[in-house]
């Protein structure tokens, strides 16, 4: 369409030749006008805003919340001094801040010691005594989460027993730890030095290990400290102290001559690494299903286990064989006979004839023994007496010889050919080549086995003979056996007594050498002649040997009993040291000074209970129990408490390669992944395990631990105890504590805003002077809890106790007594308030004291700043609630049922989509007088509890009501109109409703799978089984809530 022509502006005036417009109508275009002028300036002012083209876009900046940073104690307060207190409390918990500068003052203030309080550590004390040791840590380095846990136990039990007013002591120290410190020593001296012990010599390697001690021994008590273990310090012990390597020369010395230690070469669990002998309990025995290829120190290739190999043993001047098999082929070596059952049919014409050895001019005799097993293999063994245990004892009935193929360092001795010098697993490699070329080799079988490692080196033990210092266990075991069976020593929980009696019915004796350099080297000097006339035995021989409590005694004894002048006699003490469980063993006296009969002794031996986790039953209890009768005649304890064992939350045992090793101080402050990565390049791990480690740290941590604080992870180990042999530990459950130690924090914090003045309280407090009713129930609640505490404590149920604070102060003071003293502290009379404000303050001063034990660092903290009458300069040494009578059932029973009623009125509004802010009026509709009775005489706590403007007795309730059954006599009307729009919150239930219906199918199907109940884990099965009753239950709830909005 052509445009229309220009019209000329001079040609012809404006309107020229049209009507006139009316003034409504410019009115009308003036308007117009108007309109156009503002759109045309909002289109400019976007066109400015607009970015030019290329130009990226600027977001606005997310507004983040504001995260407060931790409160910090800054305050200079020198270390020992009170904590300054001047300040308001932190607005949020901080474990930080809440953590510092109490224990200094604790340790300054001497509330540790038994002296505290007291004219002397004898003076009478009608409440009585506790004595407890530490299970002493190894000195190696640093603790971890089983430390922790038997520490938060301890010192659970140790608070607990100093508030009920006893004489209390807690005597820490430090395990030299013997084999693992010289470990680590020697690993750090490689590592940094490229030196052997042997480089050093004896004497400045033990210097060098005490160096390491003087520098990381601290950090032990250190973390103890920060567990807020208290600990009396003034009497700290460490086995290699003076004071205690005094105690075991005495011990060893006594022991000997009575009979009780004696010299004897016998077989041994043998590391070739460490060149030493070791206990059953550094034997790791590890099950390998059949063939299995094992990663062995001073091998480059992996060596084969898991195999029975089979071979025949030609009989001497015939063709017949004996074909035995064997999983350690190289032994054959040292075989000295083969073994047959007497009634074995099939060899009975071969008894009394020899088989001839392939690689020694050795002739072996076939000998008769009932130990062999006819239906096992072939029924015939080979026997080698001095490297396998069975054969041992096969050797000594026979009378065979004990031939040693292995040195100390596992290579092959002897006169062998080709195999002597070798390496005892290349060794078995190349016998298995020349006994196929001879035409011996018969097969090699799949075989599961029980492989011995060795804990600290990871090498495979070696049964050797060695002469060795032992203890006569058999006189000891029947009197510790007959102590537990009369009740002079309890052990708890009592299923262990199996344990201990199997233990001692199977008594061996012990082997107390050890062929370290760190250790208490043992008081044995063997003697030798300068005088050639003179005969000499040799080492093996114990008339030679001489126990003594110093080369000076040993002189005089020697010449005593050989008859020698002493200018004659040379005296070298033996080499080895003790194993570490001895000294172990006199811990619970030789740290009171024994042999000397000092005060401490007196006072404090015997002790009255030992804490520890059940792995050490034999190990060391039993050796406590053993040394305490033997050289005191007393018990050096009349309780011993066994807890489980921790693993971690996958159930796996603690395991540096695995990387769940966890520090408790990680624990306390939190720590991130790349922290706990650096931790593992700082030790001494193998580097092909490092890998691994942080692998499963990076599973377990993937956002590295948070801070906790040390109550909460006390609170959270001693929650964990049951009657049970393990506990796997959840680092979350540790948080969720940490969680509780924050509602504290605030509950405590909002209800000091309620003593406001200088009126101060005491707990003295009758039931008969209570006005509120609510105020009777939480002091019965109360009374509830103190009573669980202290029988959780006196039985050691500590789950029982750490739930009774927890539900006290979570569910009973928090959640429902705070709530119902708002509307009393805003509209109440002053007697109402002045009641309520007393038993507040009990609530609070007796529930910080129960927690006490467990949390010690919070309690103080808030327990300081309670308006106290008649205060104790520490919550650690207030009396212990106990014996109150507040206690109501009827009380209690109303209440739950007013609780009940609450809870059914909250799920009601959840499923409304009520928020708490919204008032609802409740309408009580009972057919049974009872009910609607209590719910009256708690009328207005329910509507404070359950979010209600008013609840209504007796009256007809409107329409536009929810109705809720409390019990078949009760109901509750639930006023919901104008409240909610019933179409939206159909919408929103139904579409909850179709979820909760998928969640139920998948469930059900897959419970219907034919291998569920087989390869699902139990725990899953059982959680499957909550989730589906739940969600059942929960669609029934949704669907009578759509009907009644459908009546709206």
């Amino acid at each position: 369409m052509p445009e229309p022509e220009q019209q000329n502006e001079a040609s012809a005036p404006d309107g020229a030749g049209e009507p006139p417009k009316t003034a409504k109508q410019l009115e009308k275009e003036r308007l117009k006008a108007e309109k156009l002028a503002k759109l045309q300036a909002k289109l400019d002012k976007k066109a400015a805003a607009a970015p030019a083209a290329g130009e990226k876009k600027e977001k606005p900046e997310k507004r983040t919340k504001e995260v407060k940073e931790a409160a910090v104690y800054t305050a200079e307060t020198a270390p020992g001094e009170k904590k300054d207190l001047s300040g308001p409390l932190p607005d949020a918990y901080s474990p930080r801040y809440v953590e510092a500068q109490w224990y200094s003052w604790w340790e300054k203030e001497g509330f540790f010691t038994p002296e505290y309080g007291r004219p002397s550590i004898d003076a009478p004390n009608p409440n009585g005594k506790f004595v407890m040791i530490i299970p002493p840590p190894n000195v190696t380095g640093s603790l971890h989460l089983g430390h922790a846990l038997t520490n938060s136990i301890e010192d659970a039990i140790t608070r607990y027993h100093r508030m009920k007013g006893r004489t209390t002591l807690w005597v820490p120290g430090c395990d030299h730890a013997g084999i693992a410190t010289q470990v680590v020593v020697e690993k750090l001296l490689w590592r940094d030095e490229k030196l052997s012990r042997h480089d050093l010599g004896r004497e400045k390697f033990i210097e060098r290990i005490w160096d390491w001690r003087r520098e990381k021994g601290g950090r032990i008590y250190d973390q103890l400290k920060s567990l807020g273990s208290s600990y009396d310090w003034s009497r700290v012990a460490f086995t290699m102290d003076p004071k205690l390597c005094r105690a075991v020369t005495e011990a060893f010395v006594r022991l000997h001559e009575e009979g009780s230690i004696y010299r004897s070469s016998r077989l041994v669990n043998w590391s070739c690494t460490l060149r030493s002998a070791i206990s059953d309990i550094e034997v790791d025995k590890v099950e390998i299903p059949g063939r299995t290829f094992l990663s062995i120190p001073g091998y480059d290739e992996k060596v084969e286990f898991g195999v029975l190999v089979k071979f025949a043993y030609k009989v001497e001047g015939s063709e017949d064989e004996v074909v035995v098999a064997t999983t350690r082929i190289e032994t054959m070596l040292g075989d000295t006979a083969v073994a047959v059952h007497p009634q074995d049919e099939r060899y009975k014409h071969l008894h009394g004839k020899f088989v001839v050895h392939p690689f020694s001019t050795r002739r072996l005799p076939i000998v008769c023994d009932e130990f062999v097993d006819i239906a096992f293999g072939t029924g015939a063994v080979k026997i080698t007496p001095a490297h396998d245990p069975n054969d041992y004892e096969v050797g000594k009935r026979c009378n065979l010889p004990f031939i040693t193929i292995f040195n100390d360092d596992g290579y092959i001795i002897g006169d062998y050919g080709e195999f002597t010098g070798m390496k005892r697993f290349e060794c078995r490699k190349q016998i298995l080549i020349k006994l196929k070329e001879l035409g011996l080799y018969r097969e090699t079988l799949n075989n599961p086995m029980v492989v011995p490692i060795c804990s600290r080196s990871k090498d495979v033990v070696e049964p050797l003979i060695k002469p060795q210092w032992y203890v006569s266990c058999s006189d000891m075991a029947a009197s510790a056996t007959e102590a537990v069976r009369s009740g002079a020593l309890k052990i708890v929980p009592e299923h262990h007594t199996k344990t201990w009696y199997h233990w001692m019915d199977g008594i061996r004796d012990w082997c107390v050498s050890r062929q370290l350099w760190w250790g208490h080297r043992i008081p044995a000097y063997h003697v030798s002649f300068s005088d050639p006339s003179i005969q000499t035995g040799s080492a093996d021989d114990e008339q030679y040997w001489i126990v003594a409590r110093s080369e000076e005694e040993a002189l005089t004894k020697a010449s005593e009993r050989f008859g020698v002048e002493a200018s004659k006699i040379n005296l070298k003490q033996d080499e080895d040291v003790l194993d570490t469980w001895f000294s172990s063993g006199i811990f619970p006296f030789s740290v009171f000074g024994w042999p000397d009969q000092t005060k401490d002794l007196e006072t404090f031996y015997p002790t009255s209970l030992l804490e520890t986790g059940h792995d050490i039953l034999f190990f060391w209890v039993a050796r406590m129990v053993f040394f305490g009768q033997k050289l005191l005649g007393k018990l050096p304890f009349k309780e011993v408490y066994l807890h489980p064992m921790v693993r971690d939350a996958h159930g796996r045992k603690m395991s540096k390669s695995l990387g769940n090793v966890i520090d408790p101080m990680d624990v306390i402050r939190g720590i991130t992944l790349e922290g706990l990565h650096a931790q593992l390049v700082g030790s001494n791990l193998d580097p092909r395990e490092i890998e691994k480690a942080k692998a499963g740290q990076k599973q377990d941590y993937p956002q590295g631990i948070p801070e906790c604080g040390s109550d909460a992870l006390r609170f959270a180990l001693c929650a964990y105890i049951t009657q049970a042999r393990d506990i796997n530990l959840d680092i979350n459950r540790v948080l969720g504590y940490r969680f509780f130690c924050n509602k504290l924090w605030n509950a405590t914090k909002f209800a000091l805003l309620y003593f406001n003045g200088s009126e101060k309280f005491d707990t003295e407090l009758k039931a008969s002077e209570v006005v509120n009713q609510m105020d009777a129930w939480i002091l019965s609640r109360l009374s509830a809890a103190i009573e669980a505490c202290n029988q959780g404590f006196e039985t050691y149920d500590f789950a029982a106790a750490t739930s009774a604070c927890y539900a006290f102060w979570l569910y009973d003071l928090c959640d429902v007594y705070l709530e119902c003293l708002k509307p009393i502290f805003q509209s109440g009379s002053e007697q109402q308030q002045a009641a309520a404000r007393r038993t507040l303050y009990v609530c609070l001063d007796y529930g910080l004291r129960l927690l006490s034990p467990f949390m010690p660092f919070i309690t103080e903290e808030l327990y300081q700043r309670l308006p106290r009458a008649k205060p104790a300069p520490s919550i650690c040494v207030a009396s212990y609630p106990s014996n109150v009578s507040w206690r109501s059932s009827k009380i209690e029973s109303e209440v739950e049922f007013v609780q009940k009623a609450a809870r059914i009125i909250r799920s009601a509004r959840s499923d409304y989509n009520l928020p708490n802010k919204t008032k609802t009026e409740a309408y009580v509709v009972c057919t049974d007088p009872a009910p609607n009775e209590i719910l009256k005489r708690y009328a207005d706590d329910l509507a404070t509890i359950s979010y209600c403007s008013k609840v209504v007795f007796d009256g007809e309730a409107p329409p536009g009501c929810a109705i809720l059954t409390v019990t078949g006599q009760c109901e509750v009307h639930l006023l919901l109109k104008g409240l909610v729009e019933a179409d939206k919150e159909i919408a929103k239930l139904q579409k909850k409703r179709d979820q909760l219906v998928q969640t139920v199918g998948k469930l059900t199907q897959a419970s219907q799978a034919a291998d569920y109940a087989t390869k699902v884990p139990a725990e899953v099965q059982a959680a499957n089984e909550t989730k589906l009753s739940e969600s059942q239950a929960e669609i029934e709830r949704i669907a009578a809530a759509i009907e009644t909005l459908k009546l709206m």
